[in-house]
Formats: structure tokens, C-alpha cells, sequence
């Protein structure tokens, strides 16, 4: 385990940040097991904060606290992913029907310049980690251009489940899905350029339920390999 010294010795919003990341960076796996003991020494505070930030990180579903068992990082089920992708459906559909009316030259150049890094090949950890990056914004300029700030605030609880789940399925992006998922971005940039708000729905909606259904289809040949 690698994680950078923190400079102060009570830091909860930094050991949380750090933990955060170390989460979604895919640097502590789903399923591990982590020891506070071990954290706090690694990054230079006391046991107090790392409580508190995993505490915190319970609360939002990355981390769970087994009793008697010990904290461990979440490992999501079908059901979970299934929920979470009809929601995170339901609610970037929603979006688009202000973001069509409220998207100017700037959002567009934005998801043009985004597009170009999802075109990009995925051959390595580095590469991957960029494409997810630029998935999340892509879908971001869309959300905020709705200019619906409750409705964001929502989705952007959703984005650490949908997060962990794409820590369980990395190697899926590569292949014949990443090609999959170019073409639908560049069906959903089409859609929003145009204007067309049924088609920007109708994009969105078979992009997020094809995610949905690879998701589900890779974790279950997981749990039965």
C-alpha cells in the first residue's frame, strides 16, 4: 500500500479525501480488508481521523463495517448496479430535457474535446484511468448544462457506486466494448449539437442500459469463474 504523509496530524477532511481516492483509484481493491492501525502510520496522523473518514466513507457506501469481522472495502451486488443505473438513467434523461435548450458553443467545444480523449485507445492502467476520467466529464457537461443543481446533487451520489463497480469490470473497457461505448458517445455528442431532445434521451438511455447490462454481465461471469 502506497499513500502519501499528510502533513497535519489531525486531518479528517484530507484522510478522507485520500481514502476516497484510494478507493476509487482502484488502490485498495473491493473486498479488501483495511487496517486504521496501517493507514494512520502510512499517512502520518493519529487513529482519530482515519475513524472519522472511514466513517464517512460507510456512510456513502464505499466502505463497509463488518462487526466483529473488521472494515473492509465494498464489493457491490447485481441488484445494487441494476438500481443505481436506472436511477442514473432516469435522471440524466431528465437533464436533457433543459441541457438541449441551455447548452452553448463552449459545452459543445467541451464534449468535442472529451470525445477525442475517449477516442483514444485503452492499452494501460494510465490510459484506462484517463477514460474514465473523460467518461464522467462528458456526461458532467450534460448534467450541468440542464442547470438543475438539486438534480446533480443527486447524480453526483450515485458516482462513487458507479465508480466502484467499474473497479470490479476495468478490462472491460477494452475491445470490443470501449469501441461500443465511442460509438454511443459520439451518437449522444450528435443529439445535444442538433439539439434534438428525443434523440439526446433515446442516446443517453441506450448507452446507460448497454453499461448496465455489461456491467452485470461481467460481475456475474466473475462470481461464477
Amino acid at each position: 500500500m502506497e499513500l502519501a504523509r499528510l502533513n497535519r496530524a489531525r486531518a479528517t477532511d484530507e484522510v478522507y479525501d485520500a481514502l476516497r481516492q484510494a478507493v476509487l483509484s482502484h488502490l485498495f481493491q473491493p473486498g479488501e480488508r483495511l487496517q486504521v492501525g496501517e493507514i494512520s502510520a502510512k499517512l502520518g496522523v493519529s487513529p482519530t481521523p482515519v475513524r472519522h473518514a472511514i466513517q464517512r466513507l460507510a456512510s456513502e457506501g464505499l466502505i463497509e463495517i463488518r462487526p466483529r469481522s473488521g472494515t473492509f472495502v465494498a464489493s457491490l451486488t447485481v441488484p445494487d448496479i441494476e438500481e443505481t443505473f436506472e436511477i442514473r438513467c432516469a435522471l440524466e434523461c431528465l437533464a436533457a430535457e433543459t441541457a438541449v435548450l441551455r447548452l452553448v458553443d463552449t459545452d459543445l467545444a467541451r464534449l468535442r474535446e472529451l470525445l477525442d480523449v475517449l477516442r483514444e485507445p485503452i492499452a494501460d492502467e494510465a490510459s484506462l484511468r484517463r477514460h474514465e476520467q473523460a467518461n464522467s466529464e462528458f456526461h458532467a457537461v450534460l448534467l450541468r448544462a440542464s442547470g438543475n443543481r438539486r438534480l446533480q446533487e443527486i447524480h453526483e451520489s450515485l458516482k462513487a457506486n458507479i465508480q466502484i463497480a467499474r473497479v470490479h469490470v476495468a478490462e472491460g473497457y477494452r475491445g470490443a466494448r470501449w469501441q461500443q461505448e465511442q460509438a454511443e458517445h459520439e451518437e449522444i455528442y450528435a443529439a445535444a449539437a442538433a439539439r434534438n431532445t428525443r434523440a439526446l434521451q433515446d442516446a443517453l438511455r441506450r448507452h446507460i442500459l448497454r453499461a448496465r447490462q455489461s456491467l452485470v454481465a461481467t460481475l456475474r461471469g466473475s462470481a461464477h469463474a
